[in-house]
């Protein structure tokens, strides 16, 4: 590991508090210098995966802030760092993609009087707070030499919202465990313990297009879809299957057109060696 480098301040970039999808109208793309009092790790050290690792973007939050990341993509590293998903990441190389890039080992450790240090998440693979994804963009800028750029684009993005049928959605049996949905996206779609909004990103990633929750619907929630022996020709891709599963579950779910936040990669390199 090796001490918190000045770097990050000098490379261009926009920086906010970014939301997973941006809800402004398009404009064109701003580019400035990062802030100069950008947050950073007290030791970090990022270097290649070895042959032998498996694990597929394994990045895991420890109490006290501590970072642990196995086989890390950088596109992984930089949905993090700036709270976006992978189809809204332009420019990367072939090395860095989420699926079939090379991957990194990342440990860091926020400094004692930062929030950071005070983080005790309930579960490991609970995402990062605000500071430390700043942490996180801080070193991406200063090993990979990340430079980048945010534009507004107007896209499809689908809608979810409550549905004119029985809500099949039930009180979680466990609202103590990890909110998570998913399923074969063929026969069958389940959730344990989730809200709408998390529902509705967990669907974005899959459909590789913004869901945005427009449900009204507080809460967590189980719910188990099967679809049995039903031969909808609908239901045939991912997307036409989740049509049938949220109707079925109460919902409803359409395409449209908005507003969509994108990551538009100016620079990037290997990193440097510790």
């Amino acid at each position: 590991m090796r001490k918190r480098s000045s770097r990050a301040a000098t490379v261009l970039l926009v920086f906010t508090a970014a939301c997973a999808f941006a809800q402004t109208a398009p404009g064109p793309a701003e580019i400035q210098k990062a802030p100069d009092n950008l947050p950073q790790f007290e030791v970090a050290s990022i270097r290649p995966s070895g042959p032998s690792q498996r694990e597929l973007n394994g990045f895991r939050i420890f109490p006290g802030g501590r970072i642990v990341g196995k086989g890390c993509r950088l596109q992984y590293l930089i949905m993090l760092a700036l709270n976006v998903d992978h189809f809204q990441i332009e420019g990367l190389p072939g090395w860095a993609h989420f699926t079939k890039g090379d991957g990194f080992e990342i440990q860091a450790v926020p400094p004692e009087n930062s929030q950071s240090a005070k983080v005790q998440p309930a579960f490991s693979v609970d995402p990062p707070i605000d500071e430390e994804r700043q942490m996180l963009l801080a070193l991406l800028i200063d090993r990979f030499h990340l430079e980048f750029h945010r534009e507004t684009r107007e896209g499809q993005v689908y809608l979810l919202t409550r549905g004119k049928g029985d809500f099949k959605l039930h009180p979680p049996a466990d609202k103590s465990a990890y909110p998570w949905a998913g399923g074969d996206y063929q026969t069958w779609y389940g959730g344990k313990n989730i809200s709408m909004s998390n529902l509705a990103k967990r669907m974005s990633s899959w459909l590789g297009h913004p869901v945005l929750d427009r449900t009204g619907i507080t809460g967590s929630f189980d719910f188990d879809f099967r679809m049995g022996d039903t031969d909808n020709s609908d239901s045939r891709d991912i997307t036409g299957f989740l049509l049938v599963a949220m109707k079925d579950l109460g919902l409803d779910f359409k395409s449209s057109k908005g507003p969509i936040e994108t990551i538009v990669i100016d620079h990037v390199e290997q990193p440097s060696p510790n």
